[in-house]
């Protein structure tokens, strides 16, 4: 596309009403049209279906977002053009405006589990691993969570890793691990039981000893398979630590990385249901009119669009401190909890809007209601991002 072309064709969001989308370039622009064609032609058909059967996406939309860059945009090895956290923000919010289960599952792959080799291997990782999850040949899972370890994985790891010669054999327990029953790599996160510290570990679910069942009957989320991971004496050489992995700091970095982008995928939620209500607004007729003529759903509506509307602006300004290299743990943290709070709000109300035909799967809306309750909770509960934004405004923590 021309760069004329590119500027007709872009049209911000309806809901971005203070028009955020136009400060992304040309290029930036050029694939958010070609992502939003993708996705309504590709995914909304099929993800009721799928949300409802709790299956998993089918091959061909995971190599489309490949194909389209999607996985490895901020590393140097597989980044197809520059671009900016911004707009790596904007690409979560397109992604779950549609479907939070796959703005969860390009985190996964392009944050958590490129980012952990990115943050903690060694270049010759890097060279071996990136181009192999950016290209879909690999799916990968990130290992950190346990059954008793959740908020507090820094000091309550269970999951031991042993240096034995070349080889380290892993045991323990893992939890919630998003697709880590159909993943093909799975970053473990273990204690050294040598120094008390974190490394990871990048782990071939093939490996003897790994065995992963997935967690039935979840109710949001549902096309994302979360897996208990069980680790029995699994064996993986040295060359799979990630070899600057030497502490917790290391997971953390990487956690910081793809928290802001969780509020953007919220964000992107709030505006799936936000979508949805708006054109139900303008289609149902009650008292022989439409019900977006009526002043309380316009009231309803009113007061989602302020909640996205302020959300946009605290997620674009988080995402532009990390381009500056000015980004902390207490900005990311303050962003996540905030915007998911305001995303249950939101939620909350355009799914009434619907009255009864709210809880009906057909009519959308209550996917992103249900979806709504994981994003609150992973990548730290609400409780605990407000502990890091508390620390840093008394510089005390208050965490136990």
């Amino acid at each position: 596309m021309t760069v004329d072309q590119i500027i007709t064709a872009f049209e911000p969001l309806a809901s971005d009403f203070y028009g955020y989308e136009n400060a992304l370039s040309n290029r930036e622009k050029q694939l958010i049209i070609e992502l939003r064609a993708f996705l309504e032609t590709e995914v909304r058909p099929i993800v009721n279906d799928l949300w409802a059967k709790a299956e998993f996406f089918p091959r061909h939309i995971l190599q489309g977002m490949a194909d389209l860059g999607l996985f490895g945009q901020p590393w140097e090895e597989t980044k197809a053009f520059e671009n900016s956290a911004v707009f790596r923000g904007w690409v979560a919010l397109e992604l779950a405006r549609v479907d939070a289960s796959l703005a969860t599952l390009v985190g996964m792959q392009n944050g958590l589990v490129m980012g952990s080799i990115a943050v903690a291997g060694s270049p010759a990782q890097r060279a071996e691993w990136l181009p192999r999850f950016a290209s879909g040949e690999l799916l990968g899972a990130f290992g950190l969570t346990e059954p008793l370890s959740g908020s507090d994985s820094a000091q309550g790891l269970h999951t031991t890793a042993t240096r034995e010669g070349d080889n380290w054999v892993l045991t323990g327990e893992k939890r919630w691990i998003g697709n880590g029953s159909i993943s093909d790599v799975t970053i473990i996160w273990a204690k050294d039981t040598a120094d008390g510290q974190v490394k990871g570990f990048v782990v071939p679910t093939a490996t003897p000893g790994y065995r992963a069942s997935r967690i039935e009957n979840k109710q949001a989320l549902r096309i994302v398979q979360n897996a208990d991971i069980a680790l029995e004496n699994v064996v993986v050489p040295e060359s799979n630590r990630l070899q600057h992995s030497k502490s917790f700091r290391e997971t953390a970095a990487v956690l910081r990385l793809t928290r802001a982008e969780v509020a953007w995928a919220a964000v992107g939620n709030s505006i799936g249901a936000y979508d949805a209500a708006v054109k139900y607004a303008s289609e149902r007729v009650q008292f022989g009119k439409p019900i977006g003529s009526h002043q309380l759903v316009q009231d309803l509506l009113a007061k989602s669009l302020g909640n996205i509307t302020s959300s946009i602006g605290m997620v674009t300004r988080v995402s532009a401190m990390l381009d500056e290299g000015t980004q902390r743990d207490e900005h990311s943290s303050l962003a996540k909890f905030f915007t998911t709070a305001r995303m249950r709000e939101t939620v909350a109300w355009c799914r009434e809007i619907f009255g009864g035909n709210g809880i009906v799967l057909d009519y959308d809306v209550i996917r992103f209601f249900a979806d709504a309750e994981a994003i609150y909770s992973y990548e730290g509960t609400r409780e605990m991002n407000a502990l890091i934004v508390g620390r840093a405004i008394t510089g005390k923590a208050a965490f136990v």
